[in-house]
């Protein structure tokens, strides 16, 4: 490990080990290779047992890449014992362990999106059937109730006449009983579980805290009240806890991050050792200036400059567009001169939007105008529906008490048992309070289920329970792929009436799971179908199937993503259409200062994507219900300095005094960009 690469502050993060540390991490100032370095270090060069060291971040990809890098630069020998995760796959590794505690079964299942909502939709229905609520909105109070470590005895009141947040209050205890007897958790559950393991059994924390004498976090400006307090708890042991962060980038307190947790470190770890990283590697410093400044505005930070030893570089294009399709005609100039006389590749521009109502009409110009792009956003492999339903028999096998996906699957494929023969069995297992499982297989001896229906549902128990036993003999992917042959997956998949490359499309998605089960037994070394279904549930939104955010990105293709997802990545030509109040800063946040801020942080983020060129774009009037409105101005424009950013007429060339004395007609600017003459 060759630490003279480092600049001094990155230097000094990695060899500063002892005690607590605030590792201030500007925009592009290299803190992967810092954090690498550093755990590479505390085994390497301080001999430190791997197993004491812990790093957490917030996605399988960047704590799969921080465990490639670590062990290039100690040795995979010396770094394989390390714990590198996310929050959410060490606290599932912790409940694996010890939940037997808490009076689950460490076979509990992990319940998703589709999962949650179905349940919460049932239980919704049971308490009021004329509640006229979606189970999203449900789930969103409930999700941010556990992310602030709240019970449901903790949960509410709410103000008079807050019909979703009495209903949430209403649902959210039956919702944890629910999940506890189908020996079930939800993502948000396996944080707020441990912490409440580690209440009620402090020799469990304990022992925890013993292990863990080296803890490092990631990002840890996106952590929330509930991650904070977990990493509190580890650390407080041996107090050697490094955070590495930006608060200029903490962009995600609509879903319970806390830039406080960042703001108030030192206050949280007495003596507190502090290092800022300001040396910016991967922008122009007119990018960087314009970020400095703009920034600056936001009272509530940490105070810090970005610098580069690089270039000036070109000045920030600024181009004012007549309408939204003058807006997309300009930047569709743009790429075409980049790709034609710059030799650029259409990977190197990104368009970075601040709502998804403006993807549409990229999309459909870039279509039209024959260029390529990815959309990084949209329904993922996991979350489509005959996926889900492949999933939902995998988890059954694995869980008998997972009551949710065994109703998925009771009747798909259509095998004769009907809505009123499910019902029959529901109402059975709720007034003998027995399994529902259990109840199917006396389903013989219940008046009312007809003779056809009674074949059905022991047809079903015999399908299942052999291929249970052949999963615990191995072979996983063989038995998956044998086990929807046998339940006719293919056929009902065929029976829908849709296009013939939809329908090939699902099962082609089908074979994906048996693929991607496969490939998991050849990695793991103790392979088992509850294990993978593990791996599925701690799966980043962005990772899975075959249009993954990092194939997308690897296509030469125009990218087009929101400003939020846009975060960790770096594109030489960066785009920000919509410049104007209401999209940038957005209309939902511009009544409250504090929004206002982390809308500007969202701004800062946008701009710091931009390694060579960043061109910001508005326009003077959108369509809304098809009628022209005019638009204002973003005030954070006003808040970039005018020595960094330049005007520039649509079609892509600055203006001077040498054109006529005005901006050149649009049929000029196409034929000068296009190198043809103008009618």
């Amino acid at each position: 490990m060759n630490l003279n690469t480092l600049n001094p502050q990155q230097l000094e993060a990695v060899l500063h080990t002892e005690g607590p540390l605030l590792l201030l991490a500007g925009a592009g100032s290299g803190k992967t290779n810092v954090v690498t370095h550093r755990v590479a270090h505390l085994v390497g060069s301080k001999c430190v047992d791997p197993e004491r060291v812990l790093a957490v971040t917030f996605t399988n990809k960047a704590a799969k890449e921080m465990q490639e890098r670590v062990a290039a630069l100690a040795g995979r020998s010396k770094t394989e014992r390390i714990q590198i995760s996310t929050f959410h796959s060490l606290c599932c590794r912790i409940l694996r362990a010890d939940i037997e505690h808490l009076g689950y079964k460490r076979n509990f299942s992990i319940y998703g999106a589709s999962d949650q909502q179905r349940l919460i939709k049932d239980l919704m229905n049971t308490i009021n059937p004329d509640h006229g609520l979606t189970p999203d909105a449900i789930l969103w109070k409930i999700s941010d109730a556990k992310n602030s470590l709240k019970s449901p005895a903790q949960f509410g009141p709410f103000m008079r006449g807050d019909v979703v947040g009495e209903m949430a209050q209403r649902v959210y205890p039956e919702y944890q009983k629910s999940l506890k007897s189908y020996n079930a958790v939800d993502f948000d559950d396996l944080i707020m579980l441990v912490v409440r393991l580690f209440d009620e059994f402090p020799e469990v924390q304990e022992r925890y805290q013993e292990r863990f004498q080296y803890i490092m976090v990631d990002e840890y400006q996106d952590t929330n009240i509930a991650q904070f307090t977990l990493m509190r708890r580890l650390a407080s042991k041996w107090n050697n806890f490094c955070v590495v962060g930006d608060d200029d980038q903490s962009i995600y307190g609509w879903r319970g991050a806390d830039p406080g947790n960042i703001l108030d470190f030192e206050k949280h770890f007495a003596g507190a050792h502090v290092i800022k990283m300001e040396q910016n590697y991967r922008s122009t410093a007119n990018i960087l200036n314009a970020a400095n400044k703009l920034i600056k505005h936001n009272k509530k930070r940490k105070e810090k400059v970005l610098w580069t030893a690089g270039s000036d570089g070109e000045k920030i294009g600024v181009v004012r567009c007549l309408d939204a399709e003058d807006e997309t005609r300009a930047v569709i100039a743009r790429i075409r001169h980049n790709v034609d006389a710059k030799r650029m590749t259409y990977k190197d521009h990104a368009i970075l939007m601040r709502t998804n109502a403006q993807t549409m009409v990229f999309e459909q110009e870039l279509r039209f105008a024959d260029i390529p792009y990815v959309l990084i956003g949209g329904q993922q492999f996991f979350d489509r529906k005959e996926v889900k339903d492949a999933i939902a028999y995998l988890r059954f096998i694995v869980n008998p008490s997972d009551e949710v996906n065994l109703l998925r699957i009771l009747n798909y494929p259509r095998r004769g048992i009907g809505r009123t023969t499910a019902d029959l069995l529901i109402r059975t297992s709720i007034s003998s309070k027995e399994p529902l499982w259990k109840v199917l297989r006396k389903a013989r001896m219940i008046t009312g289920i007809n003779a056809r229906a009674v074949d059905a549902l022991e047809g079903f128990i015999a399908l299942v329970e052999d291929h249970k036993s052949w999963f615990r003999g191995g072979r996983l992917a063989g038995t998956a792929k044998d086990l929807f042959a046998a339940i006719g997956l293919e056929a009902e998949l065929r029976r829908e009436p849709d296009s013939r490359e939809k329908v090939e499309r699902r099962i082609e998605n089908v074979q994906e799971v048996i693929n991607a089960i496969a490939t998991y037994e050849e990695r793991d070394g103790k392979p088992t179908l509850s294990g993978f279904l593990e791996k599925v549930a701690l799966l980043d939104r962005d990772e899975p199937g075959s249009d993954s955010k990092e194939k997308k990105l690897a296509k030469d293709a125009v990218v087009l993503m929101s400003l939020h997802s846009s975060k960790g990545l770096e594109f030489p030509h960066v785009f920000l259409p919509g410049f104007e109040e209401g999209f940038l800063p957005h209309k939902k946040s511009v009544s409250e200062a504090f929004d206002v801020d982390e809308e500007r942080r969202l701004c800062y983020v946008g701009i710091t994507r931009a390694r060579e060129k960043l061109t910001i774009l508005h326009a003077d009037a959108r369509k809304k219900y098809g009628k022209a409105e005019p638009r204002e101005l973003s005030r954070f424009l006003a808040e970039i300095p005018e020595e960094v950013r330049q005007e520039e007429a649509r079609a892509g060339f600055h203006l001077t005094e040498g054109e006529g004395g005005g901006e050149l007609s649009m049929s000029d600017m196409l034929a000068k960009l296009m190198g043809e003459e103008a009618e």
